[in-house]
């Protein structure tokens, strides 16, 4: 079996102690859901999929985690407290001077170089544990590199986006008018690009290419277990998540500063819930980035869609969708097919019910069990669905 640090998909069977929880041989696909909500609807099985993931990656958390993600969230938080405080010096509570703007210091008309000296301190303090954090994760995560700076690069854009948006309507999103929504419908429409066509198609793409390489066997079941074991649901939806996280954030921060003096609202609450979900979001986009640095470990050199492997010149191996049974006997084309990760799907032999799916279940249409043998049409020969993918055939 391959071997990989720190995959713990990858990682050969051990014995586990009897006094103290093991989590060195733990598999994504031995976990169960608590709940069993299929019990209830079949189609309920992707939440129990879903709990199963959250359980894992809980797990895998508190083994793996350590001083370094640890402190990386710490100094996080920091910078966040930094950026927002202002007891003891008013210079938010107060609005500032609306009429002066801009964060070039060498300039002396800027509005940055208008603040007090002590918030000027606080801010370049926060930008400072910023620059840590980016750091952190930089040298943590050496796989996830371009993606951690896409996605940094994205929630910038949504923060700008909403001040622009504040910037012509204080009380944004009331009493607003088309125009002052374009500002957060273009940071997030950059957001929701790097997200989806840059960061979760090279991850999920670069996923692909690692169960199709690694875990290669002609045993679908295999093929099949391995692919639950490097499933990307919880994942995915940590990104959806986060940029959720990122917008309630970037909404409150900027809600909390816009208005104009005289200031009559109280707008402490918004800056509990930018600090709140800022430092949530922190702590989720930490989770986006380790998972697939934890799962693919030393496997991978780089995590790429297969378009930028093609740019770089990589070579890229050609896998099949689908693969059509044969009969190991005459080598006639059978009803049975394989698809890409592994599980044989078979028509019902119910003559009036077009339903299939896998071997041994109840069929989607009629309920009627499916077949785990089937007959050849030209010699009659029955022959295991399994006997019918030989392993040249399969890989």
């Amino acid at each position: 079996m391959f071997y990989c640090e720190p995959n713990v998909s990858d990682i050969e069977d051990g014995v586990k102690p009897q006094d103290t929880p093991d989590y060195s041989t733990l598999r994504l696909s031995d976990i169960e859901s608590p709940f069993r909500l299929d019990n209830y609807h079949k189609r309920l099985r992707l939440i129990d999929s879903i709990i199963e993931e959250y359980i894992f990656h809980i797990a895998m958390i508190r083994r793996k985690w350590g001083i370094n993600e640890g402190f990386a969230i710490l100094i996080a938080i920091t910078a966040i407290i930094l950026g927002a405080w202002d007891l003891g010096i008013g210079e938010l509570a107060k609005g500032g001077d609306y009429n002066r703007v801009g964060i070039n210091l060498l300039k002396g008309d800027s509005g940055f170089s208008h603040v007090s000296d002590f918030s000027l301190m606080l801010s370049l303090l926060s930008i400072i544990c910023w620059i840590g954090v980016i750091a952190i994760f930089w040298v943590r995560f050496p796989l996830m590199r371009d993606n951690l700076l896409f996605m940094a690069v994205g929630s910038l854009g949504v923060q700008l986006g909403h001040i622009a948006s504040h910037a012509g309507s204080t009380t944004f999103p009331f009493n607003s008018n088309y125009s002052d929504w374009i500002g957060v419908s273009v940071g997030n429409l950059v957001l929701v690009f790097i997200l989806t066509i840059v960061v979760d198609r090279a991850v999920i793409e670069t996923r692909d290419l690692h169960v199709q390489q690694i875990h290669a066997h002609p045993d679908p079941r295999m093929v099949n277990k391995a692919w639950r074991d490097h499933s990307l649901n919880a994942w995915r939806l940590g990104i959806i998540t986060w940029m959720i996280l990122i917008n309630i954030s970037s909404w409150s921060g900027a809600h909390s500063v816009a208005l104009r003096p005289p200031i009559e609202q109280d707008m402490t609450p918004f800056v509990v819930i930018h600090v709140i979900t800022a430092i949530v979001a922190v702590i989720v986009w930490a989770q986006t980035l380790w998972y697939p640095q934890f799962m693919l470990g030393n496997s991978a050199e780089k995590i790429q869609s297969f378009r930028a492997r093609e740019v770089a010149g990589d070579i890229i191996p050609k896998f099949e969708g689908k693969r059509q049974g044969v009969c190991p006997i005459c080598k006639n084309e059978s009803s049975a097919v394989m698809n890409h990760n592994g599980a044989i799907e078979v028509p019902c032999s119910n003559k009036d019910c077009k339903g299939a799916g896998e071997p041994g279940t109840a069929c989607n249409e009629c309920e009627k069990i499916l077949p785990t043998r089937t007959s050849c049409e030209k010699c009659g020969s029955s022959t295991t669905l399994l006997s019918q993918f030989t392993k040249s055939e399969a890989w």
